[in-house]
């Protein structure tokens, strides 16, 4: 019978994927239920309100980047963010155009077997009729307390009465959501243009955001050729810009002694030259490390902090998702409107104001993204590879990706502590290599760190910032999956009943 690996976050959005595949669903239809259901269980890291970046490989080996990112309102003013040392991290001038619904329905028309609207059906259900609020939804909320304190949206949602953090267990019923979500299963246009973005639209404008109508109606998910590089036989590809893509085929090009300098200076590239392509010419070859450009005499970008899911799924018949939807940093711009149950993004934080960066905010453009999915090939092997993890996330897929192409444990690789670098997204004064517990080679990381100008900093425990890998293969053996034991996940195989 048919079968399906998959692995995401959290043990519901794995039950959604269980029931469309049992209906005939393959690994296309597996991973949209999945992220669907997440956008319910998981409004601190994802929401309709956010935006998309997946990569699909098809039987015939072909592999497409779907890229749902939205862009600034038409109408932005510069002039309003004028004076401020970068964009607002939050609130109503961080949103952008969310670009999750047409990346589904984008992902649909590239592959799945039964109707988006069938896909959906698992996500109404969780909505209307309540799920339990997971541990990771409680830290997520405690870590941004005051910001959901601020918001009556979010308030209403996940604090008690006495303005306390819903406990893990309790229930979590939203039927605004549930209403949005099934207008969108009737026809996901809607989102975008209808009554359903108007009620969007008049949602962002109250908010204060310029966002209008028209710009939600000028929303497509673009799908192109992946950027891709081949290694001792194996062939990764990433999202092309405005995907961070390209920092982790760099980091994964340098030996792995060296893994931390490519880091540091993958990271620094990124922030000065990564932008929108549509909007001006990103220099990929310098992104990848291939080209002498210097990244000194350019600006760098802001430094926001990111939350993200990642679903990965890989079929018997060799289709495989990497999915990766995001509403940003924690809890997004903090604003969750109540009539409609979204909760919207903050991608527009990623921005810089400086004129000069590529990456700088202008009417219609589309922010640098550190949505980073991955899919490797290497002969009759096949793996979806995302995670969780904003910023950091080429660094941290770099310490798995190889090992998890041939480990015949993959819970076990993703359980290895592991390290990454960041600052102000880490919670960090300054450059920082952020070190989990015992973790291999910390004398030669510490010593590199040092000669790299980055303080050293070693967690007592693991960290959602190491962040919440998914896995899925296929492989002569046969189908795989591990989730992250960082998050609330699960990685296991469905069969399909098979197919006339």
């Amino acid at each position: 019978m048919p079968e399906v690996a998959i692995a995401a976050p959290h043990p519901d959005a794995v039950a959604a994927a269980r029931t469309v595949v049992a209906g005939g669903g393959g690994a296309v239809d597996a991973a949209i239920a999945a992220a669907a259901a997440l956008t319910v269980a998981y409004p601190h890291q994802c929401s309709v309100g956010g935006d998309l970046i997946a990569l699909i490989r098809r039987p015939s080996g072909d592999v497409r980047a779907v890229i749902s990112a939205g862009a600034a309102a038409s109408a932005f003013d510069p002039a309003s963010v004028a004076g401020l040392d970068r964009m607002p991290p939050g609130g109503p001038l961080a949103i952008t155009v969310p670009g999750v619904v047409a990346g589904w329905a984008e992902l649909a028309s590239l592959g799945a077997r039964l109707p988006l609207s069938d896909l959906l059906q698992p996500a109404i259900g969780l909505a209307a009729d309540g799920v339990a609020v997971s541990p990771g939804l409680v830290r997520g909320t405690i870590d941004r307390l005051a910001v959901v304190r601020a918001d009556p949206g979010l308030s209403a949602l996940v604090l008690e009465d006495d303005g306390e953090p819903r406990a893990a267990g309790s229930p979590l019923v939203q039927p605004a959501l549930a209403g949005t979500l099934t207008q969108i299963a009737r026809d996901w246009r809607s989102f975008y243009t209808g009554p359903l973005a108007e009620r969007v639209a008049a949602a962002l404008e109250r908010f204060g955001s310029p966002l209008r109508a028209s710009d939600l109606a000028a929303h497509r998910a673009e799908v192109g050729e992946p950027l891709s590089r081949t290694k001792d036989g194996v062939v990764w590809s990433v999202a092309p810009p405005p995907s961070q893509g390209a920092a982790l085929l760099a980091v994964l090009a340098a030996p792995p002694a060296g893994r931390l300098a490519a880091a540091r200076e993958a990271e620094l590239r990124r922030d000065a030259l990564l932008g929108d392509p549509a909007k001006g010419p990103i220099d990929v070859e310098a992104l990848l490390g291939a080209s002498a450009a210097s990244v000194q005499a350019l600006p760098t970008g802001p430094k926001p902090a990111g939350d993200t899911v990642a679903v990965t799924a890989v079929g018997s018949d060799g289709t495989a998702v990497t999915l990766i939807q995001s509403v940003f940093q924690t809890f997004g711009s903090g604003l969750l409107d109540p009539e409609t149950g979204i909760v919207f993004h903050n991608r527009g934080s990623a921005f810089s104001i400086d004129p000069a960066h590529p990456g700088r905010v202008q009417p219609g453009a589309r922010p640098p993204h550190t949505l980073c999915p991955v899919i490797a090939v290497a002969g009759d092997t096949v793996m979806a590879l995302g995670c969780q993890g904003g910023r950091a996330q080429a660094w941290i897929l770099s310490q798995v990706a190889e090992d998890a192409l041939v480990a015949d444990d993959l819970g076990a690789i993703l359980d290895r502590p592991r390290w990454v670098i960041g600052s102000r997204d880490l919670g960090m004064p300054s450059p920082t290599l952020l070190l989990e517990p015992d973790v291999p080679g910390t004398q030669a990381l510490s010593s590199a760190a040092a000669d790299l100008g980055l303080t050293v900093v070693t967690s007592v425990t693991k960290r959602d910032d190491a962040g919440h890998v998914q896995v899925s293969r296929l492989n002569r053996a046969g189908l795989s999956a591990a989730a992250d034991p960082r998050a609330d996940g699960v990685g296991t195989i469905l069969t399909s009943p098979d197919q006339p």
